[in-house]
């Protein structure tokens, strides 16, 4: 029998096809692996193929924009967003607009073309959030950016364009629709019960245990209750924080290992699938809020929207959050 389930922080419905039962192995998908063989920008010696990097790892020093780094962030060649400009909004009738302000860059997270960033070392992956921390808290100081959304388009299926693996960030002039929706729920949950909704979820999803993924000392991974998509995975710090960047430094040492453990696990059970991961925060022009949590959330391709989901804004997931926790539980450490 179907299910219909209410997400507890946004009110949105999903309905659980459990009768469909769909497991790891009945979807059809194209294992997101490197190839190389091609040009590309990201590969050490082909730094001045991309503008001049903003932040860069180079352990045994060396001048910019020359090869011998480990990690390297540049502005995207191609923004969606600028950073030159005034945001001069205006109104047209019931029409709002402003000029396309913002920053858009790119994290390249190895020098390796071949390598995933499942394939990284902890440390490695944990470098790839210092470097996140580091960039959010520089963009920040400019009043003009409210929210940053970092993203990661892991395989072409996911919106990838070039293979070498890379995450993304935007800062924006505005809060983005989906914070806003996750921001305003925990906030009536909060004025309600005088408690953070997603410490709730932490407590009872750790007491629970039906569709907890993996526990470390700082983070708990979940299939969360009402997952919009089979095998969608959180990551969420045990330790309530509203912003990212305000984390300390042991839980950053902590998220490389179960970051990488949970990316391993997908790999495994999915057969190396293309995914999208993203980090919730709060909105970088405001102080800490006791209401809000940020978290990450990964959604490997496996299934596509069509007529129904965007007619409704109802998701249908053929794979039970808790079907899919077991699934990535018993694989174990990878």
């Amino acid at each position: 029998m179907p299910e219909l389930r209410k997400d507890p922080i946004t009110g949105r419905w999903v309905i659980i096809a459990a009768e469909r039962a769909m497991r790891p192995s009945d979807f059809i998908r194209q294992p997101a692996v490197p190839t190389g063989g091609r040009f590309c920008p990201f590969c050490p010696g082909n730094e001045s193929k991309t503008p001049p990097e903003v932040l860069a790892y180079r352990p045994g020093g060396g001048r910019p924009n020359e090869p011998g780094w480990t990690l390297r962030v540049v502005p995207n060649k191609f923004p969606a967003l600028r950073v030159e400009g005034d945001l001069n909004r205006q109104g047209e009738g019931v029409y709002d607009r402003m000029n396309g302000v913002g920053a858009h860059e790119v994290v390249i997270e190895t020098p390796d073309h071949m390598l995933t960033l499942s394939e990284l070392s902890e440390k490695q992956v944990e470098d790839v959030f210092w470097a996140v921390r580091d960039r959010i808290v520089d963009l920040r100081r400019d009043k003009r950016l409210r929210y940053i959304i970092v993203f990661k388009n892991h395989g072409a299926a996911a919106g990838a364009t070039l293979e070498h693996t890379h995450s993304q960030l935007i800062a924006l002039p505005v809060v983005p629709k989906r914070a806003q929706e996750e921001l305003d729920g925990s906030r009536r949950y909060f004025d309600y019960r005088e408690r953070c909704i997603f410490c709730d979820i932490l407590r009872q999803e750790s007491d629970s245990g039906a569709r907890v993924v993996l526990e470390s000392e700082h983070f708990l991974a979940i299939t969360p209750y009402a997952s919009r998509f089979p095998f969608e995975t959180w990551i969420l710090p045990k330790r309530h924080a509203s912003h990212f960047e305000a984390s300390e430094i042991p839980e950053m040492q902590n998220l490389g290992w179960i970051q990488r453990a949970i990316l391993r696990k997908i790999d495994k059970v999915l057969e190396r699938p293309a995914y999208n991961l993203m980090i919730h925060s709060s909105p970088v022009q405001e102080g800490a809020m006791a209401h809000y949590h940020w978290h990450i959330e990964i959604i490997p391709k496996l299934t596509n929207a069509a007529g129904f989901e965007w007619g409704t804004g109802f998701y249908i997931n053929p794979t039970p959050p808790e079907e899919a926790a077991r699934f990535l539980r018993d694989v174990g450490l990878v």
